[in-house]
């Protein structure tokens, strides 16, 4: 292995950290990216000696390579991955190649919604209890320049449908498999069937001796999971069916059984996150704590004193009897579905972004019965209009985060909530959800 030649594509937080730990392992490491390094990475590979290139892919400095590792931002459909592809050079994801140097145990989150808050959740309920954990993959730092710098016996790891596409002997001791709704179809050939495939890649090379935690009320997994067969053994959650092992709600009460020992009970009121979609949340990490045989008191206190991630309907101001919500992470429909369930008030929905071929069909009965009217913020919003022009009264088109919020200032009525959900990718007028969630904060709190 040494001297091998590594490329890593792309220079953000996975494929730096896939360079830290290439380099610790005596790689011949070069990074490419196609965009603009930002510093804070540039100053990393300077500082390690570690060449790099940026707004160029310069193919004889990459199709020399042993192996590639590619950020999962980067679609198979790039020209250098197809050049990658044609040559047979292995592809892995940043995931993929940490694992390799590690022994640490892994717990593994994936759906399509709700991963970052039950990630989040997990890695707090573990860190509680005085596990020593790290928490990568999608989220914070990457896995791969944790693994070079530190040393945790466990990893609670966010992992996108992106990242599976390239594991292939990566295996999850706990796998956590939230849902499989309609998102990034465009990098699926806009088949949900591709999609959900993937997702499955979450429980690939699990054995007997393994965890796989799934909900048992989701129609696409349950059909997924007749299909392929899953090694490990399986721990079902559900709001609406009494299951033996895994998860379930009785009389407001969650009751989470994973073997004979003491049953974990605790009223869904006492959970820290509230609404239908983060009760499946809190019953995923309930399991993975039991799984792990955490004590009962620790877990419940755990699952009542978190604090819930940024971006995800997070509260953000009432101002004149009007609550604002940030649920700038909402960059699918399901995402937003979630986010109109959880509100108990009318709402006007500030919506819109890059539409990633949406079918808005889910959106229409919470629509027509909650939103009183949709205030577009992207660049091309005809999809929206066409989608709910019968449903609500208002549909105003916006072309940033502070005239959306001035215009809802407006439109709000009070004892009303001002709602972003965007449903929609953020890149059409910004960085990522972070920096639209972050100016729609900062226009609130101009008011």
């Amino acid at each position: 292995m040494e001297n091998k030649r590594v490329v890593i594509l792309g220079a953000g937080e996975s494929g730096v950290g896939a360079a830290k730990l290439a380099k610790k392992q005596g790689f011949d490491v070069f990074v490419s990216d196609f965009g603009a390094v930002a510093p804070a990475y540039k100053t990393s590979l300077t500082d390690l000696q570690i060449p790099f290139e940026e707004n160029q892919h310069t193919t004889d400095l990459i199709l020399n390579a042993a192996e590639v590792i590619k950020s999962p931002g980067i679609p198979d459909k790039a020209f250098i991955v197809q050049a990658i592809n044609e040559l047979n050079i292995p592809v892995i994801s940043e995931i993929e190649f940490a694992k390799r140097y590690t022994s640490a145990k892994t717990i593994c989150i994936t759906g399509s919604n709700g991963k970052s808050t039950t990630t989040m959740l997990t890695y707090h309920i573990l860190k509680n209890a005085g596990i020593n954990v790290g928490l990568a993959g999608n989220i914070g730092q990457s896995f791969s320049a944790q693994v070079a710098e530190k040393e945790y016996d466990w990893y609670v790891l966010e992992i996108s449908s992106f990242m599976l596409d390239n594991m292939y002997s990566f295996k999850a001791d706990i796998a956590v498999l939230l849902n499989i709704t309609p998102d990034h179809l465009d990098r699926y050939d806009y088949k949900l069937e591709n999609y959900a495939l993937s997702k499955m890649r979450i429980a690939q090379n699990q054995t007997s001796n393994d965890a796989f935690i799934y909900c048992a009320d989701d129609a696409e997994t349950l059909n997924m999971l007749e299909r392929i067969k899953v090694a490990a053994k399986k721990y079902p959650f559900s709001i609406h069916k009494k299951v033996e092992t895994g998860a379930y709600i009785e009389n407001q009460t969650i009751h989470i059984n994973t073997t004979l020992n003491q049953e974990f009970t605790m009223s869904i009121n006492d959970l820290a996150l509230q609404g239908k979609h983060n009760i499946y949340n809190s019953m995923a990490s309930g399991i993975v704590a039991k799984v792990l045989e955490l004590r009962n008191e620790s877990i419940r206190e755990s699952m009542g004193n978190f604090k819930n991630i940024e971006h995800r309907l997070e509260f953000v101001a009432k101002i004149s009897d009007v609550a604002y919500i940030n649920d700038s992470k909402a960059t699918n429909v399901n995402s937003t579905w979630y986010a109109l369930e959880s509100v108990n008030t009318d709402i006007v929905l500030i919506m819109g972004g890059v539409d990633k071929g949406n079918d808005y069909t889910m959106l229409k009965d919470l629509v027509k019965s909650k939103v009183k009217a949709i205030i577009c913020l992207g660049k091309d919003n005809k999809r929206i209009h066409e989608a709910f022009e019968e449903d609500v009264e208002v549909i105003v088109n916006t072309f940033s985060a502070s005239e959306a919020v001035q215009v809802a200032y407006h439109l709000a009525k009070k004892g009303s909530t001002v709602l972003l959900s965007p449903a929609c990718a953020s890149f059409d007028l910004f960085k990522n959800y972070e920096d639209r969630g972050n100016q729609f904060k900062a226009a609130v709190k101009e008011l």
